[in-house]
């Protein structure tokens, strides 16, 4: 009779349909046992776990999501729920807030993302030659924003008619009153002889312009210090100061550099200051 051992391994090297029926019952147990632990161990959404919507699932999602965003741009661009309600104006010197308030005529209650900025910024130009540029800004919820920048005059140029003519560094003329604003140059007319016979080639208006481009030249402290620029002619012009010095300045060419030698200049007291050739200036008591 072989021993016990050798039967086994006898009985496991068998085919599983030459077992007795026993062993084979015992073995379908222990593989039955096993594919149940591999399926529970098997992470959620792989095989049978998987969740899948249906087609009528992802039409009602896309149908969600149109409303929230339809609802969103009705909001932001159609109602009042985001309206214009609050107009402020900031960077006013000689005007009021209230003038540019009533030259941008500001919407109210219509929706702040569809405020028409460049209307709003033509409207102020076309009405407020004084303002140079205006930045139209929004705020959330309700706020609009005008941030203006006004000219600022380099020189009034005297008419006939005893009125102030207000010029920009750019040459815009932008404001007429009775009076000089006070540390503005005044252009005065005072032709010589000289002056009247060239009229055909240099013409007053080319003159006053000239006499804007000295202005406009003048470093900030000379210029507050300038009472006028005086056209005798296209070559010969002149400041005067406030305290009674007269500075002979020539044509309105090389004002950079003439303006740089005035500043030297200025350092010495004299009674007169001669830039008309900046290369080789004078001074005299």
């Amino acid at each position: 009779m072989p021993d016990r051992p050798a039967a086994d391994r006898l009985a496991a090297d068998r085919p599983a349909a030459d077992r007795p029926a026993a062993d084979r019952s015992a073995a379908d147990r222990l593989a039955g046992g096993r594919a149940e632990r591999s399926a529970a161990a098997e992470p959620p959404g792989r095989g049978g776990g998987r969740l899948r919507l249906s087609r009528r699932g992802f039409a009602v999602i896309g149908a969600l999501l149109a409303a929230l965003l339809g609802t969103a741009c009705w909001l932001v661009y159609f109602s009042s729920v985001l309206g214009v309600r609050v107009v402020e104006v900031s960077g006013t010197r000689e005007l009021t807030p209230a003038q540019v308030l009533v030259a941008a005529r500001v919407p109210l209650g219509g929706p702040l993302e569809r405020l028409d900025a460049g209307a709003i910024r033509a409207r102020v130009l076309n009405a407020l030659p004084r303002v140079a540029g205006v930045r139209v800004g929004t705020e959330l919820p309700h706020t609009v924003r005008l941030q203006v920048t006004e000219r600022v005059a380099v020189a009034a140029v005297e008419g006939g008619d005893g009125q102030y003519t207000l010029v920009d560094a750019s040459g815009v003329r932008f404001a007429t009153g009775p009076s000089a604003p006070a540390g503005v140059p005044v252009v005065e007319l005072a032709l010589s002889a000289a002056g009247k016979s060239a009229l055909p080639d240099f013409p007053q208006a080319a003159l006053v312009d000239g006499a804007v481009l000295i202005a406009k030249s003048l470093p900030p402290a000379i210029g507050r210090d300038t009472r006028a620029v005086v056209i005798h002619s296209y070559d010969d012009m002149e400041l005067q100061l406030t305290g009674g010095a007269t500075v002979l300045w020539g044509s309105p060419e090389r004002d950079a550099r003439k303006a740089v030698v005035l500043v030297a200049l200025l350092k010495q007291k004299a009674g007169t200051y001669n830039v008309t050739a900046p290369d080789d200036p004078a001074l005299r008591s």
